[in-house]
């Protein structure tokens, strides 16, 4: 399928993407060699490098290799746009955009990216080492609050990190920011997957049925909802008179992601008017779903969609699979 065909293509695949900057280190080396040739080689080494690129944006040497060879053929926008590109997967901090601003790339490019690549790792055992020793958890979680993960790359490389969280007894923090995560990128599944684990560890089944119901919206294939139904209803203890969550629940949750996605929305939208008639709440509604996603608002358009089919209004049906095939 194509939502497959791309997040394939965006997950790291090392080993093809050391051989493309292998062959773009080559074309560098003839470029210097055959002058007259050079201006040939040069392009190839680029194609390749960004080719390298493309299949592990996760390995720092493959954005090193990009920018130095658009260096060598003096390509003083097409490094600001690698920097650009790089502070997008970081999570568009405003204030690291704003820093290039005025630059003479051709100068400072390449130091710039090797010394945000030196502060923000992108391999994740790297990253943590980092954060750890400099004792900047917090500093990462307010960063988490305020930054953009609506790029897939993105979210990969920030779902990782919050991964290490777990792993380093900070679920607290991770069920937090795992979240904003979500919002921002609602039709990643795994994640969704993992978040309803974690709930579920914690006895906390109405969340961790929440979950696995988002799981299944998105691959209605998975059994994780069912599985967990099937679970609890075999036991012998109290959590075998557990009830999947009333529609109120689950439009509440719903709400709540809609309002963390709506943070990072391109376009304000207005508040819902609670005392508005109910007779005119279907054309508001619908409104705003046709705004959002004329916007290209998919995340808050997703969350607001699914709310109002978990209230029974089956005529936002075709808006969430207009949101769904945007973020895919």
């Amino acid at each position: 399928m194509a939502e497959d065909s791309a997040a394939e293509l965006q997950h790291p695949r090392r080993n093809l993407a050391n051989r493309f900057r292998s062959q773009a280190e080559k074309f560098v080396k003839l470029s210097r060699k055959d002058e007259e040739r050079s201006t040939e080689n040069l392009a190839w080494a680029e194609q390749n490098a960004q080719q390298a690129l493309l299949h592990d944006f996760t390995d720092e040497r493959n954005w090193l290799t990009l920018v130095h060879i658009k260096m060598i053929r003096k390509d003083s926008d097409g490094i600001h746009r690698c920097l650009e590109d790089l502070f997008t997967v970081l999570g568009r901090d405003s204030e690291r955009l704003s820093s290039l601003e005025g630059m003479d790339f051709l100068t400072h490019g390449h130091g710039l990216m090797s010394a945000s690549l030196t502060e923000d790792p992108l391999e994740v055992e790297e990253w943590w080492n980092h954060v750890s020793q400099n004792d900047a958890v917090s500093e990462f979680a307010e960063r988490c609050r305020r930054l953009d993960f609506r790029d897939q790359r993105a979210n990969i490389i920030f779902g990782r990190r919050m991964q290490k969280l777990r792993e380093n007894k900070l679920v607290d923090l991770f069920m937090e920011l795992v979240q904003h995560l979500l919002a921002h990128r609602p039709s990643n599944h795994e994640l969704w997957l993992e978040l309803g684990r974690v709930h579920e560890q914690r006895q906390e089944y109405d969340e961790a049925w929440l979950c696995y119901d988002h799981v299944q919206s998105l691959r209605p294939t998975s059994p994780e909802r069912d599985k967990l139904l099937s679970r609890l209803t075999s036991r012998m203890d109290s959590a075998g008179d557990w009830t999947p969550p009333v529609e109120d629940i689950r439009s509440r949750f719903l709400r709540r992601m809609e309002e963390l996605a709506a943070e990072v929305s391109k376009t304000k939208s207005e508040e819902d008017d609670d005392s508005a008639e109910e007779e005119d709440n279907e054309d508001q509604e619908m409104l705003r779903l046709q705004s959002l996603l004329e916007a290209g608002d998919a995340e808050q358009a997703f969350f607001l969609a699914r709310r109002l089919l978990a209230g029974g209004e089956e005529w936002a049906r075709p808006y969430l699979e207009q949101a769904t095939t945007l973020l895919d």
